[in-house]
């Protein structure tokens, strides 16, 4: 028999209100839509880390057992809720942030508008211009983006992979320095991720450069 759920303790006889109220949940899930850490999120609504997780991990021990076909346990029902509403909530913030992110990355945002009007010249009619200065794309937005999403080729911790092939075949004379591989992986792990760019590409105004040797 399966010991994943946990029986809900029963409700205090002093009539003490149970932790996990509406007003507790609604807050939970507001700074859970802002993307805050779960420990502000517990501190915005009033109860503690250990709380708040337990409540998750019966939420998610919950939803895992429906999907698997098990008949829902009604004294689970609030904290599958939860679970499924502070998820929603957090991906929700998760997906904001990297949508300005993108937007970042591709430029184009308004940063000021402005409005002036002039007499035209040669009809005399009073014209309004409007002027929108907006920002330049910016690389450091994507590189940032790739770091952290796709880890395994562009993080700072990648692993570099070294492959020589067609050496089998050649053969080592007296004169010639057997190939380290070890040192050769190291020299090409520390040139790979030591770039240094040019001051004009890190401060960001130079939008597209070619380095040329």
């Amino acid at each position: 028999m399966s010991t994943r759920r946990k029986a809900r303790r029963p409700q205090s006889r002093s009539g003490r209100p149970r932790l996990l109220s509406d007003e507790v949940e609604a807050r939970l899930v507001g700074a859970s839509r802002t993307g805050v850490a779960v420990e502000l999120a517990a501190e915005m609504a009033g109860v503690s880390r250990s709380s708040f997780l337990a409540w998750m991990a019966r939420g998610r021990a919950e939803i895992e057992a429906r999907e698997a076909g098990e008949k829902p346990n009604p004294a689970e029902e609030e904290y599958a809720a939860l679970y499924e509403r502070v998820r929603t909530a957090r991906a929700t913030a998760a997906t904001r942030a990297m949508m300005n992110i993108r937007r970042v990355a591709d430029g184009g945002i308004v940063t000021k508008v402005t409005t002036r009007r002039f007499r035209d010249s040669v009809t005399g009619d009073i014209v309004e211009e409007t002027v929108e200065d907006r920002t330049s794309p910016d690389w450091r937005a994507d590189a940032w983006y790739l770091e952290r999403q796709h880890r395994e080729h562009y993080g700072k911790d990648a692993i570099v992979a070294v492959e020589i092939t067609g050496l089998s075949g050649i053969g080592v004379g007296p004169e010639d320095e057997p190939v380290d591989l070890s040192a050769l992986a190291e020299r090409l792990d520390r040139s790979l991720f030591s770039v240094e760019y040019p001051p004009e590409l890190e401060d960001g105004n130079v939008i597209d450069a070619e380095v040329l040797d």
